[in-house]
Formats: C-alpha cells, structure tokens, sequence
C-alpha cells in the first residue's frame, strides 16, 4: 500500500535589522523584539520561545525577551545580546531573517534522561552537540545538568558525556609523544600551585602548555592571577609560537574554543552550586584531552570544608576519573592531598601573585606550603620522564626551582606573553582594608575554606585585581587575643563593607586547642 508523502514544513520567515543590545546574558543567545513589533505578534511568539536569526550564511538560536522600551528596540529591529551578536558576527543594522525554531534534534534524548533513563553514546553526542551550537535555552540546560546530578551518571555515561565534549570543539596537537599538565579539582583558595609547576617542568623540558579558566565563583582563577604578570587572552597562533619556545604558557583557554560545550554547562551549574562527580569528570578531563595533553596529574584536596571531605569519597573518586581518563586514553596520576585550609598566604589576583614570585625568588618570605605542595606536584610530573625513575622528581623540581632556572623560565614566558610591571615587594594592594582580631588566646584549630573566599570575593576579587585576604595566621599556629588573624584589601568602600560583614558574622577562623586540629590522611 503506497504511503503519501507529508508536505514539507513550511517555516515562516520575517526580516528585521539587527540591533547590539549591550547585555551580557553569559553564554545563552537571548532575542529581543519590541512587543508591537508585527513579526512578533504575527508569529505568535512568546517570551522564552525560540527563534532562529539567519544572515551571511550563518544562523543562531535564541531565546526571546519581549520589550516595551523602544529606546532599546524598535518595531522594526531585532536586539540580540552581546553572546547572540558576536556569533551572528554581521554589523548593527544588518538585515536578518527571523523564524520560529526547530526543536534541537536531541530533545528526545534530553527527556528521556529527565526521565531516569540511561543515555546510549550517540545520545550524549547529540545533546552536548546542541548545547555547543546554543541550540539549548537555560532551561533546557538547567533540566539537563538536574537530570545527571539526580540520577548520577554511571562510569560509562561519564565516559560518553566526557567523549562528547571533546568532540565538539577544537582539539590540539602538539606533534610530541609527551605533553604534561598538572590540574587541581578546585575549592581550595590560594592554590596557585600551576604558576610554579609550569616553570619547572617546561625548564626540565617537558612541553606544558597550560590553558586555565578563569575564576566563577572562587577569588581567583590560574588566569585571573597570571593576568596581574602578563596577558593571558592569546590568538591561538601566538600561543603555539610562545610553547614552541619555551616549552610552556600559562594563557586562559577561552581563545582556543577547547571543549566549548563544557563552557556552558558550566553557566548553568556554577548558579545551582551542583558539582556532580561525573559531571566534574566529564569537565576537567574533556579540556584536557582538547588541549592535547597525553599525561596529567590530578589533584584532590580533602578537609573539612574542602569539595571531598572524607577519603573514602576521594577514593571512589579516584576510581572514576582513572576509569574514564583510561578510556580516553590519558596517562592519569592522582594525588590525594591536605585541604584543610588555603594554601599560601594570599587569596585574590595580586596577593597571590605576589605568593608566586617569592617562591620562584626563593624569597625567605615565600610561604612554605605553596612552594612545598607544588613542588611535589612538579615532581610526579617530572616523572612522567621515562628517563627519570620513580621518586627522583622531587629533587629534580627543588633543584630547578632552587638554582633559578624556574624563575628564569617563568621570566621567559611572563615577556613572551606581554610582562606587566609587577613588584612583589610592593605589591598593588586595595587602598582600603580591615583586620580580623583573634577572639581569644589558644591555637588555629580551623579556617573554613568557603567562608574566607567569600569573604575575599566581597571584597571585591577577583574582578578587583588588588582585592583580598592576606593571611597572617595558618593552622596550628599559637595566638594571643587581639592578634591579627588576616588583613582584607578592597578597592571599594562598599566591597570593603560586604566583606567586613560577612567577616563580623562569621570569621572563618575557629580558636581552640593543638587536640582539635582535623586529621586528614593525604599521600604527601
């Protein structure tokens, strides 16, 4: 019996000139069209619905705001935000044609993981592809991560969801059988372990070209903190000339459109505060394998107010980023280390900054913790080396550090990428600040992790480069009453207010005695 053939969607089309609207909707294409405009009342769009913009070729998706200003949009104009405008890349006032969206081809694979079911890997590819193409609003995002986060993952949808990732971006090759990296799950402020670990190993030899995000909801970021000592927003070209060089960068990865769709996922996850562990699997690793790297060390801090709170729970953790980085292919070492309390003394661009440079100067002021943890970091990287046996790469990474080839590198790197002028001697601090006083004698039983970022994030960093928490007082250390636990920078009477509150309500620091230390048991 012949079958008629349904007659083709016929999908209306309308034109309207093209206007910026300087509104940063961070990674969503946002729409917007004036209430009284006749494409919108003839179409029967709605706010939220979805549209489709074509011009030159090239299309975007985006959801629809309506507008009853016409200062921000005419009857006969399409605003688009400032993500939306950038992709469509044509000029204001350009024609484009508007039409009502498509549903994106993996919508039935997004219910049925909203669902409870497994998703096969030709799902995930679908979905995250649409996410890439911002063919997903923020609600379609947000059903998606609350799906994985709910129904947790299991090692092998982590295996397809971190696959996915690396396939929908840019992936690099750095033409050598050896590319090293070194990355820490995050939650530990100061850590600014990388900026030492790069000169290092790159003086050793070993090709590190490390590309770094940005901060989103710590004070600071690897980037954010290299940015106070030279430019990190490279043209990827540029970038492959510095590591071709010197055998390392330290740029942000933004520019190099590695793993994009993670990117924005992150947009939507960061907001919700869910860090699932296949999520944080699929994410770290994705970029990893994006930016070429064929071995990575792996750093999981645990303590009490760090992101992995027990051992058992970094164990198990473990085991799933070896297994997915296993089917990627990677060489994975993990190190399970003491995230008790932040590491180094400053927390925000410029106090770390200035941490870094004394420890590459072996400056007698450089704190110890830093220089400590990343030079044992640097060397289970260093022996990645199949020319170096197993356990030398301590002494390896403290002599490079300690003759000054590391400083010399990171010299080389800091004038290839562009060098400020940065003295952290007399580092650029906020004009304005307050100290934090002991309330009582007795010893630094504990410093929370997540209060004292916040309270350096009120303060205004990282987006305040000079804005902070000086650390004056680490765990253990014996202090009398009125003593000044940390200083706090702002550049900003109204961040130095925020911050003074939120320390008032809560310091971040707990007094007691040397028996009420946490004990965490790390590898080193």
């Amino acid at each position: 019996m012949a079958v008629a053939e349904s007659a083709p969607v016929v999908v209306p089309v309308s034109q309207l000139a093209v206007r910026r609207v300087a509104i940063d909707t961070w990674r969503e294409n946002v729409a917007y069209l004036h209430r009284d405009c006749a494409v919108y009342r003839a179409e029967g769009f709605q706010a939220l619905s979805k549209i489709e913009v074509r011009s030159n070729g090239r299309r975007i998706l985006a959801t629809v705001n309506v507008v009853d200003d016409l200062s921000i949009v005419g009857c006969q104009e399409l605003g688009l935000s400032e993500d939306a405008f950038a992709q469509l890349g044509v000029s204001d006032g350009h024609t484009v044609t508007v039409s009502q969206a498509e549903p994106p081809e993996s919508m039935g694979a997004l219910f049925r993981k909203i669902a409870g079911e497994r998703l096969a890997r030709e799902d995930f590819h679908a979905i995250v592809r649409d996410i890439a193409r911002h063919r997903y609003s923020k609600i379609e995002l947000t059903a998606f991560v609350v799906a994985c986060n709910r129904d947790e993952l299991d090692r092998e949808e982590v295996f397809f969801l971190s696959d996915a990732m690396v396939a929908t971006g840019q992936r690099l090759d750095w033409h050598e059988p050896r590319v090293v990296d070194k990355h820490c799950i995050g939650g530990i402020p100061g850590n600014r372990t990388s900026m030492l670990i790069v000169p290092i190993v790159a003086a050793h030899g070993m090709l590190c070209p490390k590309t770094s995000s940005r901060a989103i909801t710590s004070p600071a970021g690897t980037a954010d903190t290299m940015e106070v000592l030279a430019n990190v927003e490279l043209p990827l070209e540029q970038l492959a000339d510095i590591v071709r060089d010197h055998r390392g960068c330290l740029a942000w990865g933004g520019t190099a459109q590695l793993s994009p769709a993670d990117d924005v996922l992150i947009s939507v996850e960061r907001p919700l505060s869910i860090d699932s562990p296949g999520q944080m699997v699929a994410s770290i690793l994705s970029k990893k394998i994006a930016a070429g790297s064929t071995h990575l060390v792996l750093d999981i801090p645990i303590g009490p107010t760090a992101k992995v709170r027990s051992m058992p729970e970094a164990q198990r953790l473990r085991r799933l980023f070896e297994y997915v980085a296993r089917r990627l292919q990677l060489s994975l070492d993990v190190v399970i280390t003491d995230g008790r309390q932040p590491v180094g003394s400053g927390i925000g661009p410029v106090l770390e900054a200035r941490d870094v440079m004394r420890v590459l100067e072996n400056d007698p002021r450089a704190p110890n913790d830093l220089r400590q943890k990343a030079l044992r970091l640097a060397g289970r990287l260093i022996e990645c080396d199949p020319d170096i046996r197993g356990g030398d790469g301590y002494a390896i990474a403290r002599d490079i550090l300690d003759s000054g080839r590391a400083l010399a590198r990171m010299r080389d790197i800091i004038a290839a990428q562009g060098g400020k002028d940065f003295d952290h001697n007399h580092p650029p601090l906020g004009p304005l600040s307050f100290e934090v006083l002991a309330p009582a004698s007795g010893v630094v039983a504990g410093i929370d992790n997540l209060q004292i970022a916040r309270i350096a994030r009120l303060a205004g960093a990282p987006k305040v480069q000079r804005a902070g928490v000086d650390l004056l007082c680490k765990l253990g250390d014996a202090v009398t009453a009125g003593d000044v636990l940390y200083r706090v920078y702002a550049g900003y009477a109204a961040d130095l207010e925020f911050a003074r509150q939120a320390s008032s309500r809560a310091s971040a620091y707990r007094i007691g005695t040397a028996d009420d230390l946490p004990r965490v048991f790390v590898e080193f």
